[in-house]
């Protein structure tokens, strides 16, 4: 029993590469060295607080120049306050993707921290980040971190108890340097990081001291091992503690120069290939997919790096092992309710669904709708029509999201999960892979859980229902089988895919195809258009050639001479 009918295929293949490099977005959010493009004017009104002493450093992608960072610390009062300006622009499927990051940390006279600012811009207005550490109300009580984050012309505040004061990547450095750093230490710290609002252990290695050369100058510099969250950095940090180089397995490299050199930039169209090369799995397989539509169960193996553990089952994906089995959405039938579905319908600091506008647009979209999975459908429809697709290194606000209209898979599914639980519908963020143009891409989207229930009915008391992945990025209700999910969660979850790039391997084990599946062939007239009952709301828009550049078939791409 097919318990869904997908919108006709002509509609749902878009080329949508531009929405499935997010990761590029939330690798330069995480590692936080960035940059962006600015006119020299507002180049040097920005940057007009770094004095002679400020440090400059560029900013490469495996060996090719993409950016710079630049950092100075001050003395006030009772510390230091530490500052940092980080610009960053890539080429993304040829459209400009630019961001910019500020940081500014004041610590006291051990560079311990006592209050931060955080902002990033993507160039439609920033997201700032506000955070004051209080200190323990007796010995061995906890600190209070009082967060202010405001997006999208809102401001929501938030409360954290830590068990111990957490420092920032920004004065980590300073801190290892101002206690000495003596080869052979080990040690770990609690880290903030800001752009995610979570913290996490770092452990800390110090190596050897050793002469690095940074451009046309020699240093001493010790070596210095990091891993947070699974990433490794190796970093040389002067007895001061000033950085001369990082470099991670990503990729990403930062050097100090002079400031003449570090704000000398040359994109290249050698990074863009790079880039999209590094974000693709090509798996290994015996037949092909040509349309993942068509896939009614997939079986695959993961190989070469530690998977995340417990959110590999559920919503149609089960594993064993390494192995993992994804079945047709469609073909998901509703259980025993949920008892921890009402978790999901809570807001959080970037997921806004307390926000009046975003309930009003959630009411709009589904207006007519009687039931739960007719509610679903019509925001994956709504959430698609609403949004510009362009790749963007941004904070996924709902709130700013629905303000700009602009965004990638992050920002789809940012904005679909507000929506949805504004309206009373459970909804998470997932975070994995998905197949497209013979090679599996980084992606986020939502599941959605979908209640068997009389309207009236509350949440949790009785009935039936059912987690299902849907896709407002790709258009997808529900979400084709190729979807395969490493995690839940926003950007905090996220970083559990970075220390998989560039090292996952996959081995497609078992396709099975819906009976009438066709093949595509070289020369082959697109399908007809059919409309059908198509039922669906229209949400206003600002822009109707955005929208669509770049979305063809892939019949089409083919009949041009191949997918581009």
């Amino acid at each position: 029993m097919t318990l869904f009918r997908p919108l006709p295929r002509s509609l749902t293949r878009p080329l949508a590469f531009l929405v499935l490099v997010a990761w590029v977005g939330v690798m330069a959010v995480l590692v936080n060295r960035s940059y962006v493009q600015a006119s020299p004017g507002n180049l040097a009104t920005d940057l007009a607080r770094y004095g002679t002493t400020a440090v400059w450093r560029g900013v490469y992608y495996r060996g090719e120049k993409i950016g710079f960072t630049v950092s100075q610390t001050t003395r006030t009062e009772d510390g230091f306050e530490l500052q940092e300006d980080g610009r960053l622009q890539m080429l993304l499927l040829g459209q400009d993707t630019a961001a910019t990051i500020r940081t500014t940390a004041r610590v006291d006279a051990s560079f311990m921290l006592q209050s931060f600012d955080f902002s990033l811009d993507p160039g439609t207005g920033p997201i700032t980040v506000k955070g004051t550490l209080g200190q323990p109300a007796q010995p061995g009580g906890t600190y209070r971190l009082t967060l202010a984050i405001d997006s999208g012309g809102g401001t929501r505040a938030d409360t954290r108890e830590l068990p111990e004061a957490p420092v920032l990547s920004l004065n980590l450095s300073r801190l290892l340097a101002n206690r000495g750093l003596v080869p052979g230490t080990k040690l770990t710290r609690t880290v903030l990081d800001p752009a995610t609002l979570q913290t996490a252990v770092m452990t800390v290695s110090v190596g050897d001291r050793d002469v690095v050369r940074a451009n046309d100058t020699v240093m001493p510099a010790f070596r210095v091992e990091t891993e947070f969250r699974g990433l490794k950095t190796t970093s040389w940090v002067t007895d001061t503690g000033e950085v001369v180089r990082e470099e991670s397995p990503l990729g990403l490299m930062t050097i100090r120069e002079s400031p003449e050199r570090a704000r000398g930039l040359a994109i290249s169209g050698r990074v863009q290939a790079d880039l999209l090369q590094a974000a693709a799995i090509v798996p290994t397989m015996k037949g092909r997919i040509d349309e993942p539509r068509d896939v009614r169960r997939l079986r695959l193996r993961l190989d070469g790096a530690d998977l995340p553990a417990g959110e590999l089952d559920g919503a149609g994906q089960s594993a064993d092992g390494n192995v993992i089995e994804i079945v047709d959405p469609q073909s998901l039938q509703p259980g025993p309710r949920d008892a921890s579905a009402e978790r999901y319908l809570a807001a959080e600091p970037l997921i806004e669904s307390d926000a009046p506008e975003i309930r009003a647009e959630a009411e709009q979209a589904i207006r007519g709708a009687s039931d739960d999975r007719t509610r679903a459908e019509r925001l994956t429809r709504y959430v698609n029509g609403l949004l510009d697709k362009k790749p963007t290194v941004s904070l996924p606000s709902a709130r700013e999201v629905l303000r700009t209209k602009v965004g990638d898979c992050n920002e789809h599914t940012a904005l679909f999960v507000a929506m949805a639980r504004s309206i009373g519908m459970p909804s998470r963020i997932a975070v994995g892979l998905v197949f497209m143009h013979g090679a599996f891409y980084y992606h986020a989207w939502p599941e959605v859980y979908v209640a068997e229930r009389d309207p009236s009915t509350p949440l949790g008391a009785g009935g039936r229902g059912l987690w299902l992945p849907v896709d407002p990025t790709l258009n997808q209700f529900p979400a084709d089988a190729t979807h395969l999910r490493l995690t839940r969660g926003g950007l905090d979850k996220q970083a559990v895919v970075l220390p998989l790039i560039g090292r996952l391997k996959m081995t497609v084990l078992d396709v099975e195809l819906a009976p009438n599946a066709s093949r595509i062939v070289v020369g082959r007239a697109p399908e007809a258009l059919d409309l059908g009952s198509l039922a669906t709301v229209a949400p206003p828009t600002q822009s109707s050639s955005c929208r669509c550049s770049g979305s063809r078939s892939r019949a089409e791409a083919i009949g041009e001479g191949g997918s581009k």
